[in-house]
């Protein structure tokens, strides 16, 4: 049974179809929709731990470290540590997300 489902999301459309499967067999992973670029908003879609691999892939934790002086960057730097300093943190997050954001 052929079947396409129309979601409504924040004033966007999106039509998901599953041909092979019927209304009754649909998954939550069928009404997720494909992230939509922002045109004001540079990191939407994009995760916090993405930019970290970024930015630790580009230029290491050293340079992280020197650019910007916390200590999750400049002592046993891990992606783990790193997330939790900065989810608390609104302050070094923004520094790291408009680094971020200058070099796209």
């Amino acid at each position: 049974m052929d079947c396409a489902i129309l979601l409504n999301l924040n004033a966007e459309s999106f039509v998901i179809e599953t041909p092979t499967r019927n209304s009754e067999n649909l998954t939550e992973i069928d009404f997720m929709p494909i992230p939509v670029s922002h045109p004001r908003d540079p990191l939407h879609g994009i995760t916090l731990e993405d930019i970290l691999n970024q930015l630790v892939q580009r230029h290491g934790w050293s340079e992280m470290g020197r650019r910007i002086p916390i200590r999750c960057f400049q002592f046993n730097p891990t992606v783990k540590s790193s997330l939790t300093f900065l989810r608390k943190t609104l302050w070094a997050r923004k520094k790291v997300e408009d680094w971020f954001i200058g070099e796209l």
